[in-house]
Order: C-alpha cells, then sequence, then structure tokens
C-alpha cells in the first residue's frame, strides 16, 4: 500500500512540475524598476512599469494578454496636467520595439550616427527622449512582442477578434480604456502615435476612443504613416504618387541629372511634386489613350526627376513600380537599394532583375533590435521570460475590408476641437512613401476647415527616420513642440 501512495505522490508532483515548466506569459503581472536619465541636459529619475494586462470578452474571460512597457517621470507633483503618450508600432504584426528603443523612449538603440548596427549590442541613454515632457506607454498588440491570445494557436482563438483594421481597433480601444482606469491617467492630456500601419491604427482609435471610450485626444502623431487607401491600391494616383520619393532617393545617391543634384533635396523635391500633381496623374489618367508626343514628353521629365532611364520607363507605360526602383537605381554600380530606407545599399545574387533579393535596411536594422530589446526588457527592466519576444508575430490573415480610418480621423476631430494632428515621414522611405503622407493628409479633410489643426515634418533618412541621429533629435524636438503647443491650458473646447 505505501508503494503505491508513493507512486501517487510522485505521479501528482511529476504532473505539477511540467505544468510549471509550461512556457507562457502571465496574464496579468507587473514589473518595476527605478532609473535615472539626462534630457536636453536635464536630469530626474523615472519609474519603469513592464507587464501583462488582460484583453476580456464580453462574458469577462481573458482571450489575451497584452506585454506593455510604461515610463512615468518621478519628480511631477500634479500628473493631472502631465500628458501620456501612447505609442505603436505597425505591420501589422510588429512589436513596439522600434519606436520604444530607438526614438521616444529614455533609452537608445547602440547604432552609429547614420543608423548602421555596432557591436557590442545594447542600448544607452536617449539624450533627446520626449519623457522629459510627457510620460510613455509602449504597447505591444495581440502577438507581438510578448503579447498572446489565449490560447496562443488552435481552433479556440477567435481571430477575427483581434486580426483585422476594425477588430484591431475595437479591442485596442477597451484595453487602454482599462490602461488609463488602473493608472488613473483620465485627466491628463492624451496622445496616441503610430508608426507606419500604426497610421491607420491611430486615425481609428481617434474616433474609436473618443466615440466607444469617451476619451477625448489633444494630438495624433502618424510616423511614416500607411494610408491603405492608397496604398497597393493601383490607379493614376497612387502609381504618380512615388515619384516624389524616386526624386529624392535618387538625389541621395548622386543619380539626378547634374542640374538637379547641384540644389538642396528641399529645392528639388517641389519641383517633383508640382510635376507629379498638375503633369503625371493627369497623364496617367488617360492610360493607352495617351497621345504619343505626351507619353514621351511625361517619360523624359519622370526619367529626368527618378534617375532612371526614359526607354525603361516607357516600357513599363509610364508606371515604374517600386520594387523596380530599388532594383534598377544603381545596377549600373552593382547595388540594390532599400524599401524602408533607400540610403541602405544591398548586394543581389545577380545584376538582372525586376526587384531585389532582399531588403538590405530591415536585415541591418535587426542586427541590433533583436539583442537589444531581449536584453533590455530582461536585465535592466526585469521581466523574466521564455516567451519569445515576438519583432513581427503571426497576425496573418489580416483583414484589410472596411478600412474608414481616413475619415474616423476626420469625424474625431470636427466633434473635438482640440484634436491636432503631426505627420512624421523620412524623404527615403520607399514603403510608406513621404509624399503619400502628404497626400493622405490633404485628403483627410476634404472642406479644409480644419487644415490649421495639421502639420507635417520630413526628415534625410528614411522610414525610421530617428535612427539617423541628427533626426533623432530633431523628430523628438518636434513631438516635444507639438505636445507644448496642444495643451489646452484652461482653453474651452469649442469653435
Amino acid at each position: 500500500m505505501k508503494k503505491i501512495v508513493s507512486l501517487i505522490v510522485i505521479s501528482v508532483f511529476s504532473c505539477l512540475s511540467l505544468f510549471s515548466q509550461e512556457r507562457s506569459i502571465p496574464v496579468d503581472t507587473t514589473v518595476t524598476t527605478q532609473h535615472n536619465v539626462t534630457v536636453n541636459g536635464n536630469t530626474f529619475g523615472y519609474t519603469a512599469e513592464t507587464g501583462t494586462q488582460p484583453v476580456w470578452d464580453e462574458l469577462g474571460k481573458p482571450i489575451a494578454t497584452l506585454h506593455y512597457t510604461y515610463y512615468t517621470r518621478n519628480d511631477v507633483k500634479d500628473r493631472r496636467s502631465r500628458p501620456l503618450l501612447i505609442s505603436f508600432n505597425g505591420g501589422p504584426g510588429s512589436g513596439s520595439v522600434w519606436m520604444h528603443l530607438a526614438y521616444t523612449g529614455p533609452r537608445v538603440l547602440n547604432i552609429d550616427d547614420e543608423g548602421y548596427p555596432v557591436q557590442p549590442y545594447g542600448v544607452s541613454q536617449n539624450p533627446y527622449s520626449v519623457l522629459d515632457v510627457t510620460d510613455i506607454v509602449y504597447v505591444n498588440p495581440a502577438n507581438t512582442g510578448y503579447s498572446r491570445t489565449i490560447p496562443e494557436s488552435g481552433k479556440e482563438v477567435d481571430r477575427s477578434k483581434f486580426f483585422g483594421i476594425n477588430a484591431d481597433i475595437k479591442y485596442l480601444a477597451e484595453w487602454l480604456n482599462t490602461f488609463v482606469t488602473r493608472h488613473n491617467r483620465w485627466r491628463s492630456p492624451k496622445y496616441i502615435i503610430g508608426e507606419s500601419y500604426g497610421g491607420t491604427r491611430v486615425m481609428g482609435l481617434s474616433l474609436a476612443l473618443q466615440n466607444q471610450q469617451w476619451m477625448y485626444l489633444n494630438g495624433v502623431i502618424m510616423v511614416s504613416p500607411a494610408d491603405y487607401k492608397v496604398l497597393r491600391t493601383g490607379g493614376p494616383v497612387s502609381d504618380a504618387l512615388n515619384l516624389p520619393y524616386y526624386t529624392a532617393a535618387a538625389w541621395h545617391h548622386k543619380a539626378l541629372p547634374a542640374s538637379l543634384q547641384g540644389k538642396d533635396l528641399l529645392e528639388v523635391l517641389p519641383e517633383s511634386e508640382d510635376f507629379t500633381v498638375n503633369t503625371l496623374i493627369p497623364a496617367l489618367a488617360k492610360g493607352g489613350f495617351i497621345d504619343q508626343a505626351e507619353r514621351d514628353r511625361v517619360a523624359e521629365r519622370m526619367a529626368f526627376y527618378s534617375g532612371l532611364s526614359k526607354e525603361e520607363i516607357l516600357t513599363r507605360n509610364l508606371v515604374v513600380p517600386t520594387s523596380y526602383f530599388w532594383k534598377a537605381l544603381l545596377r549600373d554600380r552593382g547595388f540594390t537599394v532599400g524599401r524602408l530606407d533607400s540610403r541602405y545599399l544591398g548586394i543581389d545574387r545577380q545584376i538582372a532583375g525586376e526587384r531585389p533579393d532582399y531588403n538590405s535596411e530591415i536585415t541591418s536594422w535587426l542586427h541590433s533590435f533583436t539583442p537589444a530589446i531581449n536584453y533590455y526588457l530582461q536585465e535592466e527592466l526585469k521581466f523574466k521570460t521564455d516567451i519569445k519576444y515576438n519583432m513581427f508575430g503571426p497576425v496573418r490573415p489580416w483583414d484589410n475590408e472596411d478600412d474608414n480610418t481616413r475619415d474616423n480621423l476626420r469625424q474625431a476631430m470636427a466633434q473635438n476641437p482640440y484634436l491636432n494632428v503631426l505627420i512624421q515621414s523620412g524623404y527615403y522611405d520607399g514603403a510608406t512613401t513621404y509624399f503619400n503622407a502628404k497626400y493622405t493628409m490633404w485628403q483627410v479633410d476634404p472642406s479644409g476647415r480644419m487644415k490649421d489643426r495639421f502639420e507635417f515634418k520630413g526628415y534625410r533618412s528614411g522610414h525610421m527616420m530617428y535612427l539617423r541621429r541628427e533626426d533623432l533629435k530633431q523628430a523628438n524636438d518636434d513631438i516635444r513642440a507639438f505636445i507644448l503647443r496642444t495643451q489646452a491650458n484652461g482653453k474651452s473646447a469649442k469653435y
């Protein structure tokens, strides 16, 4: 009998041991640490809280847990007037690591002044962080970073609740309501910032937070925004809007004619933009019925502003895909240029072809970001887990139907006189081009009556303009100025 009991006990403990070794993320937990940073010459202490907070279904059952990191400046006496900046990256499927460890946060990636990786990998103080003027929370949507659905996989996961434009906006708005309540930030001025697909996300969240959570914002910041009303849609406008980016990338690589190359970039781009809006879009709208003489004239000017030849433009009927441009611009030098940042060069298996073998910039960035975020969260912020940090998580297929986010932003702004918008773009970004971002800004409010609440800032770098040291400083200064300028300071919310 004793032997049987012993076997039962061993069996129970074995089961418990197996259960305790299951690799999973805590559903609801926090870890808090204390730090110091010097920003613009001013040293102050701050608290870093990193942890997980559940997403609940209609019955109050956890269906996901989102990992976040929340920074608060310590010497703030009255947090009612202290702004809160809520930060998202994009993808969709990208973790919050990019802006967290390279842009606005108190720690910044170890990279050189132009954004290239250096070893040893790691982080150092960010002397330009906006933590001096705003508290910040970095949010990882479901399946990005350490965030996971519950269960993590299988038929039990209702993917329709997470992985689509409108589902993403709905559950994140609800999650933010809980976060703001838990941290007593309802009285604070609030800003949301989104990079790339995060631009689509924050346009939608601006109205969802306002109309579903009754949470009114002071500002929406879009960094290299992806607007799916333009991207991947094709047609004269979508095709033509790439040209000013081609001009910028060609100028950077000294591939333009001498008459343009001798000018500063900001002198050249308005010429290319004017040609795009007033000549190229109307020409492409004519399709195959364009007069041959006009086709030749347009191709010649496109070549002038792109660094490509007239012949290769004509063979593509005046429509040059971005993938072809990345492959062709420096073909004679044996290089490709990067998609997200065309300052970066790549080497393909063969010089011939229609598109690059790989994205040279993202492979460079992953060199630095992956080891840095894994080190930083576990060793400096003390969040210990065996779960893999998903730089890019499994969120596809993604439902892009019923995308009304551009009009969501317009409606939120119309209803909320406090709401302002800042758009930041790198001129060398070939994925979500700066001129696409300008076009989005122009299209949000057809009436033009709210255009004084929009601001556009461009930088001489790519998709993540903050990787270039000079732009890291300037872009943070621009956010800082935007936040300080758009606080109400007792002014009534009325027209």
